[in-house]
C-alpha cells in the first residue's frame, strides 16, 4: 500500500503544481502581449518595473508550489511547518542539504519534486526571457501565421528529398 500512496500523492503534488504553473505561466503570457509594443517611447523605469514585475510575479508562483508541498509534508509526515517549508524550498531548488529527511514511505517525494522544480524553473526562464525580448525588440518575429496555405507536393522533389536523407544503397558502397 505505501508504493501506491506515495503514486497517488506524487501524481497529485504534480497535476496541481503543473495547473498553478501552468494558470500562472497562461495569465503571465497575455500580460506580456499586452505591453506596450512602441519600447522607444517607454522610458527605462517602466522597463525596469515591468521586469522586476514579472520576476515577482514568477517568484510568487515558485513560493505557492512551495507552500503547496510543504503543507503536503506537513500534513503526511513532517512534525511542523517550518520544517516543511525548509524541505520543500530545499527540495525544489534543488539544493537538498539533508540536515531533514522525510521518512522511508515518503522518500521519494523529494526527488520528484527537485525535478518539478527544474522544469518549472525553466519555464520561468522562459517567461522572464520573452519579457525582456518583447521589450527589446516589440513584436515577435518568431510567430507563426495564423492561416497557412496548403502547399503541393511534387513527386519528384520528394523522390529527390529521400534519396538526399537515405543516401545510395548500402550494398555499392565498399568498406
Amino acid at each position: 500500500m505505501t508504493f501506491l500512496q506515495q503514486s497517488g500523492a506524487a501524481v497529485l503534488l504534480v497535476l496541481i503544481t503543473l495547473t498553478i504553473q501552468c494558470g500562472g505561466a497562461a495569465a503571465l503570457i497575455i500580460w506580456i502581449r499586452n505591453i506596450p509594443r512602441e519600447t522607444q517611447k517607454v522610458r527605462v523605469f517602466h522597463c525596469a518595473a515591468l521586469v522586476m514585475q514579472t520576476t515577482v510575479a514568477v517568484l510568487m508562483l515558485h513560493g505557492i508550489v512551495i507552500l503547496l508541498w510543504a503543507g503536503c509534508y506537513r500534513w503526511l509526515c513532517l512534525p511542523s511547518w517550518e520544517s516543511g517549508f525548509y524541505f520543500s524550498a530545499s527540495s525544489y531548488a534543488t539544493v537538498g542539504y539533508g540536515d531533514v529527511i522525510l521518512p522511508s514511505k515518503w522518500r521519494l517525494l523529494g526527488p520528484l519534486e527537485s525535478m518539478v522544480g527544474m522544469l518549472m524553473a525553466g519555464v520561468s526562464i522562459g517567461l522572464l526571457f520573452a519579457a525582456v525580448t518583447h521589450l527589446v525588440d516589440g513584436p515577435s518575429r518568431s510567430r507563426l501565421p495564423l492561416h497557412s496555405e496548403p502547399v503541393a507536393a511534387d513527386p519528384i522533389s520528394l523522390r529527390q528529398r529521400r534519396r538526399c536523407y537515405f543516401g545510395p544503397p548500402r550494398s555499392n558502397v565498399i568498406p
